[in-house]
Parts: C-alpha cells; structure tokens; sequence
C-alpha cells in the first residue's frame, strides 16, 4: 500500500502570497503597530492635538518611538548578541520571556511618560497603557501556550479605533474600518506563514483588544 505523504501547509500557498504574508508581518511587526497608531492620533485625527504645534506633535511622536521601539530593538540585538536568544524571530516561549519582560518595562516607561507630561491628550495615555496591559497578558499567556504577539498587537489597535469611535465628536468610520481590514490581513498572514494555531491567534486577538479598553476604563 502506498502511503500519503503529507504536505507541510506553507508548500501548499502560492509562493507570492507567502510574499505577500511575510511583508504584511513585517510591515506590521508588533512593534511598529503602535507608533502607526500614535502616528494617527497625534498628526491625522483632527481631535486630539488642536492647537499643538508641528513641532510639538513631531516631538510627541518621537517620544513614543524612542521608548517604545527603538530601546526595545536595541535590547532584543544586545540579548541576541550575548546569546541569550537565538533568533531576532524568538520564537521559542522561553526565549519570548526575555522579550516580554523588556518590552513591558518600555512600555510602562512610555505610559509613565505620558501620563505626567503636560498636554497630552489622554488617548495617547490610554494607548500605551494598552501596550503595557497586553505585554502582561501575552507574558501571562506565554505560561501555557505561544500566544501570536502579531494578534495580540492587531487587536490592540482595533480595539483603540473602537475606543475613539465612542470618545471622538469626530466621525472615525473609514479608519475603524480600515483598522478591521489591516487586523484580518495581519492575523491572516501569520496563520500562512508561522507556526500560530487558531487558537493561539484568536488568544491573542482577544487579549491585544480587551487590554485597550480596560485602558480605557481605568486610566
């Protein structure tokens, strides 16, 4: 009797939607979610920063950049650089402790910062508390499965387009929908090219939008 030998899925997706996939994941690495959201909030939504300056606004955006993605990629190089992770991917939930552990002390940073500086609206606060509460949540989960921080991040910022659609005068419709867009093309892309289950997308998914509103419930 002849045997079926069973095809790994990712040989079964045409190589450019594999392409496709890996652009989107990075693109939309969980890091640089965050600063595209910041992004909109201080220079696209017409809301939050009135009467703010091009200079103040630029000054706003590149503190969140540099407590919230650039000193994390520095000591995620320095741990791959020491050894104490093997791939910049961490893809072992072992070697994800290391990285949730700095993030979540960045990412605190970044909501402390804000939290105390003057004339910071408070939906950039709730952002980066998000962030923080989702690390925690992703470590949390980490214990018994390898949460996808890609979802986890994808659900954070749907869940802060939901957030603005019931705390803005402003009409959000074509961003929130554009947030639901990218969120499905990011959780689709790593269940074509990573290891994530279903169940450890959706996990993340759930955790990454929940987290944004207890932000903003509580902040």
């Amino acid at each position: 009797m002849n045997e079926t030998v069973a095809i790994p899925v990712e040989k079964k997706i045409p190589v450019p939607v594999r392409f496709f996939a890996r652009l989107i994941s990075f693109i939309f690495h969980p890091l640089f979610i965050g600063v595209y959201i910041a992004a909109y909030l201080v220079f696209v939504h017409p809301d939050y920063f009135i009467g703010v300056s091009k200079q103040g606004k630029a000054q706003t955006l590149l503190i969140f950049i540099v407590n919230a993605v650039f000193f994390p990629l520095l000591s995620v190089l320095l741990c791959k650089a020491l050894g104490f992770i093997q791939s910049l991917f961490v893809q072992s939930q072992k070697e994800r402790i290391i990285l949730y552990s700095i993030t979540m002390v960045f990412f605190f940073w970044t909501f402390y910062v804000f939290k105390n500086k003057d004339g910071v609206p408070s939906i950039l606060t709730q952002l980066s508390l998000g962030l923080f509460l989702s690390v925690i949540a992703a470590f949390i989960a980490n214990i018994y499965f390898k949460v996808s921080m890609h979802a986890t991040a994808a659900g954070g910022m749907l869940g802060i387009f939901v957030v603005i659609l019931f705390t803005s005068a402003e009409v959000v419709n074509l961003p929130l929908v554009i947030a639901v867009l990218l969120a499905g093309l990011i959780c689709s892309a790593r269940l074509i090219i990573s290891d994530h289950s279903v169940k450890e997308i959706t996990w993340g998914f759930f955790l990454g939008f929940l987290c944004q509103w207890i932000a903003y419930l509580f902040s």
